[in-house]
């Protein structure tokens, strides 16, 4: 799957495409199978909601910052 530009709500891909995505793509990905999430490349998630962005707490000055990133939420199928 190649070429994918993003990952759509709703819609179902193997790990291998997910990691492939996200290695070209300036995004986060939250998964509900822990850090297990690339360990099987055939595995298959569904894409459950995106955000354009997320609140991130900094350790080095206790300030909480939003940053701009297009964050994916995956289920294990």
């Amino acid at each position: 799957m190649s070429g994918i530009k993003e990952l759509e709500v709703g819609t179902h891909y193997v790990a291998a495409d997910i990691d492939q995505f996200i290695s070209k793509t300036d995004a986060i990905v939250l998964s509900s199978n822990e850090n297990q999430l690339f360990s099987h490349p055939d595995r298959e998630f569904k894409v459950t909601n995106t955000f354009e962005g997320f609140f991130e707490h900094s350790s080095d000055d206790g300030e909480k910052y939003y940053r701009s990133k297009q964050a994916y939420v995956i289920e294990k199928v």
